[in-house]
């Protein structure tokens, strides 16, 4: 069941990727980007250390120099087969030896540079004292859009995991659902993903009856019964790239009431669907979706926003909210996952990955939006 393996990304395209991430961040007033391990730094260079540490691992990047990884020295051999390697300098480090101060050499000492998010506190305050002049952003304050528009390769991969969630899906409605826990029907979601190709599962939530009424809920020991509404959202990464989609199921007939909640969220869906085009603002896609839901007379049983940016990362910029009036652009890659959540009783979401077009919106999920009757 496991797909075929896309074509690797070369040192060019990490090359081209650094010189845009440097370009941007100039064009942001940032003196530069420090990466540290992590998704950036995978994203940018291909790069993933054997073991994250308390040694210091960062990438240099600034407009107008040459990119720079700085990394122990036990660990160069690995740097060096990265396949963005050819792109950039390595400049290793031995125990005992000062990191820091390295890396300040690299740097213009007064300036302000975008940071990983997850970079340690223990190296961004040891930069901070080499440098006393310096001072610091989020990368996902100072270039939150840095990864949110892919190119066609990362369309082509992102494609191909959502193509992977839905087969997941298209087997999980056939499995028996009443007289299991949560937790079996999660321990399927998990073995299904990574039958169809997925390295890593990020979530398997399996919220049966009550518990669906919580959009985060962690499958558990409660037995599903017939008459349960079931909300199903797993997704994980596969080479390299997310999916995340959520479908709600019903185990035998449902009531007039849920068949109508559904409907409402499907609808719901398919509005801020429908909203998807170029130049469209984040929050139009959050508006579409929650008018339907409001003149429903469940606004407030809608607790969460539209959708997050997916990439890398199963959650990313942009986001689909309120107040987030950054423009859509082709390229982007985002869920729409409206909801209704009724405590004590039930809950329904729908979601599907779609991603920015030319001309409107595309859905990276394709398996039916109808309320699915499982046993």
């Amino acid at each position: 069941m496991t797909g075929s393996t896309p074509a690797s990304f070369t040192a060019d395209d990490y090359r081209a990727r650094m010189e845009r991430a440097a370009r941007t961040a100039a064009e942001a007033s940032l003196a530069g980007l420090l990466v540290a391990p992590g998704p950036d730094l995978v994203w940018l260079t291909g790069y993933t250390p054997p073991a994250v540490t308390e040694r210091l691992t960062l990438l240099v990047l600034a407009a107008g120099q040459d990119p720079v990884l700085v990394v122990p020295a036990l660990e160069a051999p690995d740097a060096h087969r990265a396949p963005g390697a050819p792109a950039l300098t390595l400049r290793d480090w031995t125990d005992g030896k000062d990191p820091y101060a390295a890396t300040a050499a690299l740097l213009d000492a007064s300036g302000r540079f975008g940071i990983s998010d997850n970079a340690w506190a223990l190296h961004l305050l040891a930069l901070q004292q080499a440098m006393p002049g310096s001072s610091y952003a989020s990368l996902t304050e100072a270039l939150p859009m840095l990864r949110a528009v892919k190119d066609a390769a990362e369309l082509d991969l992102m494609a191909a995991a959502g193509a992977a969630a839905d087969a997941t899906f298209e087997e999980i409605r056939n499995v028996p659902f009443a007289g299991r826990r949560e937790s079996e029907v999660a321990a399927d979601l998990d073995r299904l993903l990574r039958g169809h190709g997925h390295e890593q599962v990020d979530f398997t939530i399996v919220a049966s009856g009550p518990n669906g009424a919580n959009p985060h809920h962690e499958a558990g020991d409660r037995v599903i019964a017939r008459g349960d509404m079931v909300v199903l959202d797993f997704g994980g990464l596969r080479d390299g790239y997310g999916s995340d989609t959520s479908r709600t199921v019903h185990v035998g007939e449902p009531t007039d009431e849920e068949r109508r909640v559904h409907a409402i969220v499907r609808e719901a869906q398919e509005a801020g669907f429908r909203a998807v085009r170029p130049g469209a603002a984040c929050q139009d896609v959050d508006r579409a979706a929650r008018q339907v839901i409001a003149d429903a007379g469940y606004g407030e049983y809608f607790i969460h926003r539209t959708g997050h940016g997916i990439g890398v990362t199963t959650h990313e910029p942009p986001y689909m909210i309120e107040g987030e009036e950054r423009p859509l652009v082709p390229g982007m890659c985002f869920s729409v996952e409206p909801g209704i959540y009724l405590p004590g009783r039930f809950g329904v979401r729908i979601e599907d990955i779609v991603t920015v077009t030319e001309d409107g919106g595309r859905r990276l999920n394709t398996t039916t939006r109808e309320l699915v009757i499982v046993e």
